[in-house]
């Protein structure tokens, strides 16, 4: 028997998604001057880097040489070993499922591959920590020996949590702690 509550939860959430997608793929047109085309130059290693999605933002840690560390959820690692598969882009459907399944991986990827379009803001999250980031040398470093498989938690484990803890020693998401108080303003 179908679930068809995860059905309809699946078909509105993709097509959130391809409204963004839509929204995003006019302005990655009108920036893209080429294969490469953001500038890396002003990224160091170890910076935490930010873009925005349809219904939030996405992060990740600047390694090096166009490479991204960032934490997704993907279905695809669970019931696939074919490197080349998984490392092709994350699609919308793979990514609700790892949501859904709560599966994911850190994975390193090209900075257009992590952007997928959108504009990328630098270190923006230091303003609103009370303590210094590491030393960037030590961001990249944790970020590199974290990639593989993880468990998710669009809660308690995401890629904002994982910057975080790469960039601050702090397990926070800014963005599901917003979420809750939000909830809990509700009763009040």
């Amino acid at each position: 028997m179908r679930n068809t509550l995860l059905d309809f939860i699946t078909f509105l959430l993709e097509k959130v998604i391809l409204f963004g997608r839509s929204r995003q793929g006019t302005k990655k047109e009108e920036t893209n001057t080429g294969a490469n085309y953001y500038d890396v130059s002003c990224f160091k290693r170890g910076d935490l880097l930010e873009v925005s999605r349809t219904l939030f933002v996405h992060f990740g840690i600047y390694l090096g040489d166009n490479r991204v560390a960032h934490l997704m959820p993907d279905i695809l690692p669970a019931i696939s070993r074919d490197k080349s598969r998984i490392q092709t882009v994350v699609t919308n459907k793979r990514l609700i499922m790892g949501v859904l399944a709560k599966v994911a991986s850190i994975r390193v990827d090209t900075v257009e591959n992590f952007a997928y379009g959108a504009s990328i803001v630098i270190n923006h999250m230091d303003r609103k920590f009370t303590v210094k980031p590491l030393s960037n040398e030590e961001v990249a470093t944790r970020a590199e020996k974290l990639v593989g498989s993880i468990a998710y938690s669009l809660l308690w484990n995401n890629c904002e949590h994982f910057v975080t803890y790469c960039r601050y020693d702090k397990l926070v998401s800014f963005q599901t702690d917003k979420v809750n108080s939000e909830k809990y303003l509700i009763y009040k």
